[in-house]
């Protein structure tokens, strides 16, 4: 479930809000979230229902549920059975305890609910809610009831924490499916940022003379530069909405997943340092949904030294350039449209246009 709105990445903006959204950060997280019961969770509407504890053995089963979710919220894309396990297996995930799934009268399963607090918080510590429900079942109370014992878990999770910081408990929307986004405003959530998927067509993508800063030396990712990549990584995006640092534990995990492919995904260097990194991950199962090949760029970045010379343009264009030498028909990618670097405009000049839109909720505590 790390998928396309979970990710590793991703803070820019105040971490205190100001007005009616401010949060008093005097006392620890523990002091201000009151303890919290779970909720009990029962049939929905016209819809008889099991709920019970999440499970490894559950990954393929919840990654069918969401397939059929994707047909309605982003057709373009959907987890991978290893995605999920890959989730379900972090240490600081106890599927048991931060999961829930809904099974319906024919044993098929109908809603997922996941609460994952990221390791290693700072300035601010964070729950993001995981899962969702069935389309077919959808508007019959099943999604309100998930959605209450999520936020009640969410708040157990950042009440066990003596750290004076912000709190945020936050989930995605796909714009095309608004019924999530007013659940989530039902329940005290708030619009605060916006993704936007964007889609580049290899065929006409103008990708040619794009060339490398003097002094840069590119080479495709390999495992032995890990952790100098993953510097570079939280110091790029250290300035960038929603990001936490990626932790080794979090950062590895991801590098082992099936769809992640090292020799279509590239690392600058200054020297012996990592300037800037493009990340390409594949998943076959998405070119059904999409019609097409695809290659996803899943990280872009650039350290803030490096930043206004044409690096992140140049390393895209050898990105998309290997996709196309794949056979890949589309580059795909996400960008948060008010990201800080101006990379909208980067990714505009290689011909990507906008597809898709998803909105993130956040509730402050």
């Amino acid at each position: 479930m790390s998928g396309r709105g979970s990710t590793v990445v991703g803070v820019s903006e105040p971490l205190i809000d100001s007005g009616a959204n401010a949060v008093d950060t005097s006392r620890p997280l523990r002091a201000r979230i009151p303890a919290t019961e779970l909720p009990a969770l029962g049939d929905g509407n016209g819809v008889t229902v099991t709920w019970r504890e999440a499970r490894l053995d559950d990954a393929e089963a919840i990654a069918e549920l969401f397939a059929a979710m994707a047909e309605r919220d982003h057709p373009e894309w959907s987890e991978t059975v290893d995605e999920i396990r890959g989730e379900f297996e972090h240490s600081y995930v106890d599927p048991a305890r931060d999961g829930v799934v809904a099974v319906d009268a024919d044993g098929r399963m109908v809603a997922h609910g996941l609460c994952i607090r990221t390791p290693d918080p700072v300035d601010y510590a964070r729950v993001i809610l995981m899962g969702g429900v069935h389309p077919a079942v959808r508007g019959r109370g099943v999604g309100r009831q998930l959605l209450a014992w999520q936020q009640a878990r969410a708040e157990q999770l950042l009440g066990e924490l003596e750290l004076t910081m912000p709190g945020w408990v936050m989930s995605y929307a796909a714009e095309v499916a608004p019924e999530h986004g007013r659940l989530l405003e039902h329940a005290g959530f708030s619009a605060v940022r916006y993704f936007t998927t964007l889609h580049a067509e290899l065929a006409d993508a103008p990708i040619d003379d794009r060339p490398v800063p003097d002094g840069i030396r590119v080479e495709a990712w390999s495992s032995e530069y890990s952790e100098v990549a993953r510097a570079a990584k939280n110091a790029a995006f250290a300035d960038h909405w929603g990001s936490q640092p990626s932790s080794r534990e979090t950062w590895d995990a991801w590098q082992q997943l099936d769809t992640f492919r090292p020799e279509l995904s590239r690392l600058a260097f200054d020297g012996g340092r990592v300037v800037g990194f493009v990340t390409t991950d594949v998943n076959e199962e998405d070119w059904q949904r999409l019609g097409r090949s695809s290659g996803y760029i899943g990280l872009v970045g650039t350290v803030r030294d490096w930043r206004g010379k044409g690096l992140a343009s140049a390393l895209l264009a050898e990105v998309m350039t290997a996709h196309r030498r794949a056979g890949f028909e589309l580059s795909v990618l996400d960008v948060d449209t008010a990201n800080p670097t101006g990379a909208l405009g980067v990714y505009e000049r290689l011909g990507f246009t906008a597809v898709s839109r998803d909105v993130a909720y956040r509730r402050l505590y």
